[in-house]
């Protein structure tokens, strides 16, 4: 019993002298501030705009090696980073920038098809960046004629 009143006294104490201080002066006001600007840019995110995102090589001869440049414009608030681009099949490979893209300046997405398969195919890229979606898809279609 002696021990439950010793312990009572100590908890009643603890909570006296914890209430004391008030919390808001131990905010430091640098910490707020630099709070502020970081939830203001976590609202600022690149938008990339492009100008097709589907391209259509029409016919092609099978085993022949087409490109097309996808130009897109960063139209958002902050520098656009693409992180990786990659196709549906070994058969399509993109290229993507190197470099952040800044508000306002393009960029460009180059994407080559080596002629494989028959008839009608279709392909998908994915780019993935750090916008709101942080995926853009972009196609390519062609027909592929045997060859001769």
């Amino acid at each position: 019993m002696k021990q439950f009143f010793l312990a009572f006294v100590a908890l009643v104490g603890l909570s006296f002298t914890s209430c004391k201080e008030d919390a808001s002066k131990k905010v430091k006001e640098e910490n707020v501030a630099q709070a502020e600007q970081r939830d203001e840019a976590s609202t600022k995110l690149p938008v990339m705009t492009f100008e097709e995102t589907e391209y259509d090589f029409g016919n092609i001869p099978q085993g022949k090696d087409v490109e097309h440049v996808f130009k897109f414009k960063n139209t958002g608030d902050a520098p656009l980073i693409v992180t990786n681009a990659r196709s549906s099949c070994g058969c399509t490979i993109p290229e993507k920038p190197e470099g952040p893209v800044a508000p306002g300046e393009t960029g460009e997405i180059l994407v080559k098809y080596n002629g494989s398969g028959l008839n009608g195919i279709s392909k998908t890229i994915t780019i993935s960046a750090n916008t709101a979606n942080g995926t853009e898809q972009l196609k390519i279609k062609a027909f592929v004629e045997p060859k001769a």
